[in-house]
């Protein structure tokens, strides 16, 4: 459903996306500056746009961004290009899962390797990795980061200090890297 909210002057279309998995509010900005906003049951119009007017900085300084940036063709990949790097990419993550994991000694069921458009990996209730196959454009010290992001995960399923801690035990500069692949990882996907 295509929707309209006018936000400091500024005009903004959105599409509201209903999911039965949603827990909560979602917004996202894509490349293309378009904006979706994923909705669990039972929200209303007026929530969504309450919503959005409270995140209204963080939007429009994204949709800006994309504006700007975003029609970048680097960024701009196929499923061609994920069927010639799906392997490539999985090799190196199980090289550096393996190096890490000497640290960390955590077991994991599978890693997958997917073409996300939103996410650089994620790890699942049942152990199992996964992981976006654009990694391996990523500079090594930000691929480093999402592979040990996401082992840690094994440990503690959250973003604690626990978990932070963990993941400094390997990556001590972890929030230098955090911020560089926020600004300049968004080219990638």
């Amino acid at each position: 459903m295509n929707k309209k909210i006018t936000i400091n002057d500024q005009m903004i279309d959105y599409k509201i996306r209903k999911s039965k998995r949603a827990k909560r509010l979602r917004i996202a900005v894509y490349r293309d500056a378009s904006v979706v906003v994923t909705m669990p049951r039972g929200i209303t119009a007026s929530l969504i746009e309450k919503f959005l007017r409270e995140k209204s900085v963080w939007l429009i300084e994204k949709i800006n961004y994309f504006k700007k940036y975003g029609n970048n063709p680097f960024a701009v990949r196929g499923r061609a290009d994920y069927l010639k790097n799906k392997n490539r990419a999985l090799a190196l993550i199980s090289e550096r899962i393996e190096y890490f994991n000497k640290d960390y000694n955590l077991s994991f069921n599978k890693i997958s390797i997917k073409n996300q458009k939103t996410r650089w990996g994620s790890c699942s209730q049942k152990r199992n990795l996964n992981f976006n196959y654009k990694i391996v454009y990523l500079p090594k010290e930000m691929a480093d980061y999402i592979i040990v992001h996401e082992l840690c995960h094994l440990k503690e399923f959250n973003h604690s200090k626990r978990f932070w801690n963990l993941v400094a035990k390997a990556l001590p500069d972890y929030l230098e890297i955090k911020k560089r692949l926020r600004k300049e990882g968004l080219f990638l996907k």
